[in-house]
């Protein structure tokens, strides 16, 4: 194949994001953090240009974008209209140093403890988790286990991977009851759920659907009790959708234990519209087959010139998929990832767990409401699902919206009324709130 410049440039820029380059961006994102701006959540909240006579309880729906994120997008949108062609040649071909899909993937890896090299850039959870699954080498007789409370796009995922392969899917409660949410009842259930055929087990983190929030870290451990007696080949894999746990909880997913882990980044992270992100361990990587064509992998470039098949194994970079998209949105993610580390991750998760602890106990106390998030921290996260006795949850949605309060409905079969808080709130909203739902006995 013929040297052209854009060949040079692509090859120059990913050798070289694969090797030395990490580090350094690593040490200067280190460098950064500890800004004690934050210290007053008042000044978190005047970050966002959120209308102020509302109470915003459902920003994990679509985020808000604060100024850092929104004077960044502000940034590289001015300068695409100025001169699109050589913004898009310097930010996507040229110096690993100007390279925006690295800059991306080095942040979210120094977030969530990984490496760069793991990381495939997505628009949202969807499109991460249906990579996944229709990446994977499923056959006919292969099947992938789930449960009865993922979403529609997870479910979906499967469904539609499985039906081409000849695989199965088989969903299995975790618990029975709201009343009864154990642990130790949901690792073991999904422990015995595994079966001679599973090769894949399919789980979410926080379900938007209740606000109960799983353990990983013991589902991964049972899952690897499963695979030691299996060939490699025979493995039990584990996908995590994380959208509703990254920016809430603690952000070393690496550590949990999975081997794949989807989030878009426009809900809790307070990322720009349009972003998300896979990652995988680099086995994982190298198994799975890319669906749609990157931008970001001069082996399939080289591979395509020269009409050959690519070499594997595969790696990240082939399953982010390329295309021109809204660049300035998707070079922005830094920016979010910064705002979020200058704020400190640990005080986020205390103060979204002390705000909603005071919703479900103010919920829990009203005669005329069924919580059925879990009361227990440490089986949730940052949303409270009830129902008002006598009311559906559209009708309950409605009336707290004509008092300024902005609730959402769960999208499931059975929906409950919801109520999400974050850093942007404060007690005495959560207060107000409780008045509001009080008043609908």
């Amino acid at each position: 194949m013929p040297v052209n410049r854009r060949s040079f440039l692509i090859g120059s820029s990913i050798s070289l994001a694969a090797g030395g380059l990490m580090p350094v961006l690593a040490q200067a994102e280190k460098a950064s953090v500890g800004s004690d701006r934050y210290d007053d959540w008042g000044a978190v909240r005047r970050e966002f240009d959120l209308t102020p006579d509302y109470i915003h309880l459902g920003l994990f729906y679509l985020t808000s974008h604060p100024r850092p994120v929104r004077e960044a997008i502000e940034k590289y949108r001015r300068q695409l209209d100025a001169n699109p062609f050589v913004t898009v040649e310097t930010s996507l071909f040229e110096s690993p140093e100007k390279n925006m899909p690295l800059k991306a993937s080095t942040a979210i890896a120094h977030y969530i403890g990984g490496d760069a090299n793991d990381i495939a850039l997505t628009q949202n959870t969807t499109t991460g988790l249906a990579l996944l699954y229709h990446g994977l080498p499923l056959r006919e007789g292969d099947e992938v286990l789930t449960t009865n409370h993922d979403h529609f796009v997870h479910h979906e995922s499967i469904r539609l991977a499985t039906s081409r392969c000849g695989a199965t899917w088989r969903k299995i409660p975790l618990f029975d009851s709201y009343d009864s949410i154990s642990a130790d009842q949901m690792v073991d259930r999904i422990r015995k759920g595994i079966g001679p055929k599973t090769k894949v087990v399919g789980v979410t983190w926080v379900h938007s659907a209740s606000g109960l929030r799983l353990p990983i870290r013991r589902i991964a451990d049972a899952v690897a009790e499963a695979n030691a007696g299996r060939d490699d080949k025979d493995r039990v894999l584990l996908i995590v959708d994380g959208v509703h746990g990254v920016g809430v909880e603690d952000p070393n997913i690496v550590a949990m234990g999975c081997d794949a882990f989807s989030a878009g980044t426009h809900k809790w992270i307070f990322g720009p519209r349009g972003t998300g992100f896979v990652w995988a361990k680099p086995a994982m990587w190298a198994i799975l087959r890319p669906t749609i064509p990157t931008f970001t992998a001069l082996e399939l470039f080289r591979a395509w010139g020269e009409e050959k098949e690519p070499t594997p194994p595969a790696r990240a970079a082939w399953f982010s998929p390329g295309g021109f998209q809204a660049f300035e949105h998707h070079w922005a993610l830094p920016e979010a990832f910064q705002f979020h580390r200058e704020i400190g991750p640990g005080r986020i998760t205390a103060r979204i767990h002390e705000l909603n602890h005071q919703m479900k106990e103010g919920l829990a106390g009203m005669p005329h409401i069924q919580l059925y998030t879990p009361r227990d921290e440490s089986l949730s996260a940052g949303m409270a699902c009830f129902d008002v006795k006598g009311m559906k949850a559209g009708d309950v949605v409605s009336r707290l919206l004509e008092q300024k309060i902005i609730a959402s409905t769960t999208p499931y079969r059975v929906s409950y009324a919801r109520l999400a808080c974050g850093v942007v709130n404060t007690p005495e909203e959560v207060e107000k709130t409780l008045g509001a739902v009080r008043r609908l006995a």
